[in-house]
Formats: C-alpha cells, structure tokens, sequence
C-alpha cells in the first residue's frame, strides 16, 4: 500500500487521476496518472508544486490534512506545465501569504498562463540559490530542457531528497505495477522526455556528487520502490544515451488488410522466437503507437513491416516515423519489410526516414511482398533475419 510519508516531515500531498484516460490527450492511462506535490514542514512550511487542475480540490483538502493549521510560506514552482501549475492559482488564493519561488524563465510562463498580476509574489531563483526553512536548506539546480526550458530541480542535503521536476517520473497511479517501475517508465520517458537525451545526461551529471536517499517527481511513485536507487539512475544513464537496454528486435508493424503484411509481421516474430530472440510486437493499426516507440528504444534492433498507400506509405506507419524523428531514434539496426500489390512504395518511404536517424545502419535487402505472404517471401524472410542478428 502506497505511504504518503517521504520522511517524518515530507510528505507527498498530490493526487491519483484514475479517471483520467489519455495523458496530453495522446499518451493511453490504463493506470490512470499521479499527480505529486511535497510538503515540507519545518520552521517554514514549503511545497514543492502544485497539481492539475482537475484535481485542485482534492489536493487542498490533503495540505489541510497535514498541515495541522498551520500556513504555507513558500511554493516552489520547479516546471509550469499545466499538469503541475493549474492549482497554482488557487493555492495561491488559499494562502495569500505564501510566495512562489521560481526561475527566470518561468515568470514569463506564469504570465502567460494567469491574467492577474502575480509579480508582487515572486522570488526568482537561479542555480546554487540555498532556501533556508529551518534544519532543511534546499539548494536548486537549473536542468533545462529536462522537458522543458524553465525546468530547476531541488536538493535537500538533510533529508538527502532529490525533487526531480518530470524526470523519473511514470504513467500509472501511485503503487500502481509496483514491480515494474520500467516498463511505464520507460514509455514515459522516450515518449516526453526522450528527444532531451544531452540535458537529461547534464543534469545526472550535476547529481552525481550528491548523496541521494530518496528521489521524489512529480509523477509516480517516490524512489527507490523496489530496486536500489542505482537500478533508477542507471536507466537513466542508458536512456538518455540512447543505448539499447535489452538485445532483441521490436517488431512494428500497419497493414491495411490481414493478407501479407500481419502475416509478414509475425512470421518473422516466428523465426526470430525459435532463434532465441527477444521480440517486441506492435500492430500501429491497434495497439498504442507509443508502446511501439517505448519498444524501438528498447531493443538493440527494429523491422519495420509496412503497406504501400497511396504511393507513399500507410498512414499509422507513416506517424510512427514522425514521433521516432521527433525522439532522435539513432544507435539501432533496423530492417524493412513493405507490401504492395501493383507498385510497393512503402520501403522507399521507410528507407528515407532511416537514413536520416543518427548512427542506424539499414540493412539489406529489403523484403518485398506483393499482396499476399507465400512461400519465397518466407525464405526471404529467414535470411533477413539472419542478416540482422549478424
């Protein structure tokens, strides 16, 4: 069962959405979404962020929980993304003593996100600034573009606490598949935060130093849960060089009907399977397209199995390329598969957006089927698979 207590006096005071469905109104929740916010009693009461806006009251009525009476001093505003600032404004209203610390960078956001005058309430911070509330003094780290430009994070030395801002963060409630933080992890990161690979590597450089005992973000469960701090970190370390975690294949693939490429698609999981391969299956016409991309990230290797449309590629194929240019896809082989029944144009589209990912070798040759999978497609098949786990 999920604690709320960090430690005797930081406690996570956010909310479980578990009506929510999609995240951004793209990312699928099956586990609905954590939103965190810390808060730190000592001779001045402090939070770290407030929540979505579709959540404030359940939010206040926790502060209230724990606060015991008392006010709030501060509200450190680490990222203004609405899904950690649309509270702000009635926490604000709630405690009209209460001062916001806050970048640079993120005064101009708050500007824009709120019509009333906040100025008079601000504090800027910058990095190295110590925040003294009694015994805990947190010191605050710039980590821009970790996911977006106004981002700090917090250290406190005495609690040996790290608030991360977004990054450690996962889809899913708070305890929710508890024993495999990764796998939603993950699909968050390379999803959201993935295109930042170089800031996400400074910053875990910044903290490389500093003796951390808990993580808390501002989605999740706060770290470690299961693991040891290290086993977090080092995913990190892996994601964010873009280097594979796991040997084995994703196998994504869109077909407009079930007679050449489906069948292509698993065929090759098939022989890949009796080899001993890891495979990961994505079907862009049904599952979550995301789950494709948290896969290809993943695995050391790709095949891409495709229908012509249109002399171009199939529509959901075409959009999972985009999100992979988008997410700096580089350091892979991959293979291609295309499908056609009069002029197949699906590899020559595929095999464009490959040659422009960093440090991905393409190989070859490609499989060609026309409109249905027969016998010397499968032999192609086998020896496509054999060049890719060479």
């Amino acid at each position: 069962m999920y604690e709320p207590e960090v430690t005797e006096d930081i406690i996570n005071v956010g909310v479980d959405d578990r009506k929510i469905e999609l995240f951004e109104n793209q990312y699928e929740l099956p586990d609905g979404m954590a939103y965190n916010s810390y808060l730190i009693l000592d001779e001045k009461v402090c939070v770290m962020d407030s929540v979505d806006a579709d959540v404030t009251d359940e939010w206040l009525s926790n502060l209230d929980k724990y606060l015991g009476g008392r006010s709030v001093d501060y509200i450190v505003v680490q990222h203004m993304e609405p899904d950690h600032s649309g509270s702000l404004k009635a926490f604000l209203d709630k405690f009209p003593s209460a001062k916001i610390k806050t970048s640079a960078l993120a005064v101009n956001m708050i500007k824009q996100f709120f019509d009333e005058d906040l100025s008079s309430r601000i504090d800027i911070i910058k990095e190295g600034d110590i925040l003294k509330l009694g015994k805990h003094e947190l010191c605050f780290i710039a980590a821009p573009m970790v996911h977006w430009p106004e981002v700090i994070m917090t250290y406190d030395a005495v609690s040996e606490t790290l608030f991360s801002a977004d990054a450690f963060g996962k889809f899913g409630f708070k305890g929710a598949e508890a024993d495999d933080w990764a796998c939603e992890a993950r699909r968050y990161y390379f999803n959201i935060v993935g295109k930042y690979g170089s800031q996400v590597q400074a910053v875990l450089k910044k903290l490389a130093d500093k003796k951390i005992e808990h993580i808390c973000p501002l989605h999740g469960p706060v770290l470690p849960e299961n693991e040891s701090l290290d086993f977090y970190i080092n995913k990190y370390k892996t994601w964010s060089a873009y280097e594979p975690e796991d040997e084995g294949v994703a196998i994504i693939y869109a077909g407009i009907h079930d007679a050449g490429t489906k069948p292509a698609a698993l065929k090759l999981q098939e022989i890949l399977e009796a080899k001993g391969v890891k495979c990961g299956v994505t079907n862009l016409t049904e599952d979550d397209l995301h789950e494709g991309v948290e896969d290809a990230f993943r695995y050391s290797k790709m095949i891409l199995c495709a229908s012509s449309y249109d002399a171009d590629v199939f529509p959901p194929m075409r959009a999972f390329l985009n999100v992979l240019n988008i997410k700096a896809y580089q350091k892979r082989k991959v293979a291609l598969v295309e499908n056609g029944s009069w002029a197949p144009s699906a590899g020559r589209v595929m095999k464009q957006y490959i040659e422009g990912f960093k440090d991905v070798e393409l190989v070859e040759p490609m499989v060609t089927i026309k409109s249905t999978l027969k016998a010397e497609n499968i032999e192609q098949l086998e020896k496509l698979a054999e060049e890719l786990l060479k």
